[in-house]
């Protein structure tokens, strides 16, 4: 065989303070119960206002991983 084959997934996650901060978090999460993550793409971007402000930044990632 030559190459890989690659499962992809796609998770969500939020954060209050950023967006970098949502991503690093859905994959460390993914990571948690995933093994061979080897990329990531950012399909959604979107926030949550409340007051005016920026409430809650969030993403839905595509996740791909090696299944072998």
């Amino acid at each position: 065989m030559t190459g890989h084959t690659y499962q992809i997934i796609e998770i969500a996650g939020s954060s209050t303070s950023s967006y970098d901060d949502a991503i690093r978090g859905a994959i460390a999460e993914a990571s948690q119960h995933h093994e061979h993550l080897n990329w990531w793409e950012v399909k959604e971007m979107r926030g949550h206002i409340e007051d005016g402000g920026i409430a809650h930044y969030q993403i839905v990632l595509k996740v791909g991983f090696r299944m072998s």
